[in-house]
């Protein structure tokens, strides 16, 4: 007789059996597992590097400073006739800007004149005694005491007449000063006083502001540490010095670079430099603040990538380079100068490169990617957006 636990194994075996025909009715299950799926390609935006000529730029803040700017003052006291500018007026050197009330300067002139010609005819009068004198003590009329006293007579004459002269002179200059003329070139501003007003040497404000336009001068500020770079740029004549607006977006002049300051800021590391721009539109205003672009050389066949393209990492800088078969790789750099954009890629590319743009914190070297159009860069993923939960 069978034991209890030897038809309870046998009774397992059958319903595991009656199980697996149950599961599979046409015969065993097949051996080999399905093929797996592959991995999507990354979407990403991407740009060719560019091979050109690169200026080399220096940017600094600067001041609108006139090259000459004057507080029109008088030279004399009197009463202040006219005024003959009209405010904000462009005005030529020696255009006539005031004049001052010249009757008592017109006198002054009138008493020189008179007293150099009183002395003059004293002078005429001790020249023709001394030329009378001079034959009769030749032939022993005259004594040489009196002959000598005609000489000294005629040149103490000849001293007054060079002081009577030197007096109508500087008379003649005090009346010129009631004429009130223009310097340099220039634009006036606010008028100051008006007609009627008496004016002295000593006022603060004096007339009016005179500043000229054309031409402009910018002082600037950079680092001293670029100082050789912009004095060989200077000796070799590729400086040249843009304008551009406080917002560093509108080009206002173009110029050229005048001199290094002689002396370096301790205190703040840097050197001042001054620029001369032509101003011929006026969109140079003085104390206004622009930025300033020095460019000092000109960088041949350099290579330049977007700025988005350039990634940091503990190791340096790197791009992603796509190759012809859509494929990924890192690539090191050593990044340059980056404006309007754009890096200036001084080693780690050859210039016919494509490198991604965006959608890089998805992608590791060897990674397949889908550069898509612009119309399409929406479905480029960041890490902004992906960071702020927008994003898987």
């Amino acid at each position: 007789m069978l034991s209890r636990k030897t038809l309870l194994l046998v009774g397992s075996v059958l319903l595991i059996g009656a199980g697996a025909g149950a599961h599979f009715p046409h015969g065993p299950a097949p051996s080999h597992a399905a093929e797996p799926k592959a991995a999507p390609l990354v979407p990403v935006t991407a740009a060719h590097a560019n091979k050109g000529d690169v200026p080399i730029v220096l940017e600094g803040l600067g001041t609108v400073t006139p090259i000459n700017t004057a507080t029109i003052r008088t030279q004399v006291q009197g009463t202040l006739d006219s005024v003959d500018f009209v405010e904000g007026q462009d005005v030529k050197r020696g255009d006539v800007l005031a004049k001052i009330d010249p009757r008592v300067f017109e006198a002054q002139v009138d008493q020189a004149e008179a007293a150099l010609a009183r002395d003059q005819a004293s002078l005429k009068n001790a020249q023709l005694n001394l030329a009378r004198t001079q034959p009769l003590a030749a032939r022993g009329f005259a004594t040489q005491q009196l002959l000598d006293t005609q000489d000294s007579q005629v040149a103490q004459a000849q001293g007054t007449v060079a002081l009577d002269k030197a007096a109508l002179e500087a008379a003649q200059t005090q009346l010129s000063y009631t004429t009130i003329t223009a310097p340099f070139d220039g634009i006036t501003g606010i008028r100051r006083i008006d007609p009627g007003n008496i004016v002295h040497p000593a006022d603060a404000n004096g007339l009016v502001i005179l500043t000229q336009l054309k031409p402009i001068s910018v002082i600037f500020t950079l680092p001293s540490t670029n100082i050789p770079d912009v004095q060989k740029a200077l000796a070799s004549g590729e400086a040249s010095v843009d304008a551009y607006d406080a917002a560093n977006k509108q080009k206002l002049d173009h110029g050229s670079l005048m001199l290094i300051d002689n002396q370096v800021d301790a205190s703040t590391g840097t050197v001042r430099l001054k620029a001369s721009f032509p101003n011929e539109k006026k969109d140079l205003w003085p104390g206004s603040f622009v930025n300033i672009h020095l460019t000092i050389a000109i960088r041949h066949d350099a290579v330049t990538v977007p700025l988005t393209a350039v990634l940091q990492a503990p190791s340096g800088a790197f791009v992603y380079v796509v190759d012809t078969n859509h494929v990924v790789s890192m690539r090191n750099v050593k990044a340059g100068q980056s404006r309007e954009g754009k890096v200036l890629i001084d080693q780690g590319l050859s210039g016919d490169e494509t490198v991604v743009t965006a959608g890089q914190y998805r992608l590791t070297p060897g990674i397949s990617v889908e550069v898509v159009s612009d119309d399409r860069k929406d479905m480029v993923q960041n890490a902004t957006t992906a960071s702020a939960g927008m994003l898987p």
